[in-house]
């Protein structure tokens, strides 16, 4: 779905050039039938042009309505990962101190320690990313009739692979189980969580109920 607020006659016609191809040939000869050679038998009245037209309508409609709402959708997901990574990074800096353990840790160990949590978040968010990129059965980019388009836009996630964009940001052990596994972004959540109740203690003494 390529969704934007303006698009410029070119944009449309590199979508288009096909179908206006197509539909202006099955246009020409009814008409070059008509006018010519006289083919009155190929006149249509008005009234069922009129009633699929708008049928017609009303079909693109509810068709740009359900596209409309899959779009919010995706806008509404994407605030919301961008709100909770925001203050994932605010809680793991908060959260995870020496003010209320017996055995303190260095500036450097707990640097360590939010490199790691805040790292880990974002190889999620990376192989979220490349899972969402992956084909579907039902995508259509891959037909003979939209390669020529596809040619216009570069993806990243096809042009690089994940163990290469999740390198910087988890172990070598974290990234062989990750790539081993089906759902990545899914074992990433949990390897994430085995980390997270390390330091649970501290935040239910630092916040008891």
């Amino acid at each position: 779905m390529h969704t934007g607020q303006n698009f410029s006659f070119k944009e449309v016609v590199v979508w288009t050039k096909h179908d206006i191809g197509i539909y202006t040939i099955v246009a020409t000869i009814p008409t070059v039938a008509y006018e010519i050679f006289d083919c009155q038998w190929l006149a249509l009245p008005w009234l069922p042009i009129a009633l699929l037209g708008t049928a017609l309508a009303i079909i693109i409609g509810f068709q740009n309505n359900a596209t409309y709402d899959r779009l919010w959708e995706a806008r509404k997901i994407y605030g919301a990962i961008v709100n909770s990574s925001r203050i994932w990074g605010m809680l793991v800096k908060t959260y995870i101190t020496n003010q209320y353990i017996q055995q303190s840790l260095s500036e450097s160990e707990l640097e360590t320690v939010y490199r790691g949590l805040i790292y880990r978040h974002i190889a999620w968010l990376t192989a979220l990313r490349h899972q969402l990129r992956q084909p579907r059965e039902w995508e259509t980019m891959n037909k003979k009739f939209n390669i020529e388009h596809k040619r216009l836009f570069v993806v990243s996630e096809h042009e690089t692979k994940l163990e290469d964009d999740i390198t910087p940001y988890l172990s070598a052990t974290d990234k062989a189980y990750i790539l081993g596994k089906q759902n990545r972004a899914m074992h990433i959540i949990d390897i994430q969580s085995g980390s997270d109740r390390k330091f649970q203690p501290y935040r239910i003494t630092k916040n008891p109920v």
